[in-house]
């Protein structure tokens, strides 16, 4: 069996699905459009740049939704999916998932973007395995466990990436060396790491900055989107 792991954000996708959320906050008017805005491409601009706060990000992104009923996020998560992640899925990154899938390969995605907002996306997909940032939840109270803003456990963000794949391998009494053949999908230079562990790093719609490495190492480069 061989390995395969997507990056979603700018890989499987040709947006940021954080970004978009928050986005979407702003358009259905859940916060105040243009100090929000701001501040969301602040960060976005940081995780361009391989420099982002991950913790102060998250506390941000989820603060305007997580203190709401859960009957609320939910639908309005729900409507995201339809209004502008439906959209923004396309056909050639679909079956490019389904081609792993068919030819045996286990299949994951890899995403620095919370499970809150990836969960619904990987089902789309069809992938069942997801590793994203996990949020930190409280005590259930009436059936309802809230969110604290915080992260829980280690990232998948970065260097995290190796450890999360590693610890999700090992929850199924595997190892990185069961497989002949590990393949990543990433856009990004944030996931450097994980590019250089597997044997097969395929640089995909990558930035510039990731373009430019991929050529110097010879490394696949895949354009779904161009």
């Amino acid at each position: 069996m061989n390995l395969t792991l997507f990056d979603l954000d700018g890989t499987l996708i040709p947006t940021d699905s954080d970004h978009a959320f928050g986005q979407f906050m702003v358009d259905i008017g859940w916060t105040d459009g243009e100090r929000w805005s701001r501040r969301n491409d602040e960060f976005y601009a940081q995780y361009q740049a391989g420099r982002l706060d991950l913790d102060a990000y998250v506390d941000f992104a989820t603060s305007v939704w997580r203190a709401r009923a859960p009957s609320e996020y939910l639908a309005a998560r729900q409507r995201f999916m339809r209004e502008v992640m439906g959209p923004a899925m396309h056909d050639n990154a679909r079956s490019l998932v389904r081609d792993h899938q068919q030819a045996g390969d286990l299949v994951a995605i890899v995403t620095a973007t919370n499970e809150f907002v990836t969960e619904p996306i990987a089902d789309a997909f069809g992938v069942p395995h997801l590793i994203a940032v996990e949020l930190e939840r409280l005590a259930p109270v009436e059936g309802h466990a809230p969110y604290t803003g915080a992260v829980r456990g280690v990232p998948s963000y970065q260097a995290g990436k190796i450890t999360r794949v590693q610890d999700w391998l090992q929850a199924q009494g595997r190892r990185w060396e069961d497989f002949e053949r590990i393949t990543f999908y990433s856009d990004s230079i944030n996931d450097l790491p994980l590019l250089e562990r597997v044997s097969h790093p395929v640089a995909t719609n990558p930035t510039p900055a990731l373009e430019h490495i991929a050529r110097e190492r010879g490394w696949t480069i895949l354009k779904l989107f161009a």
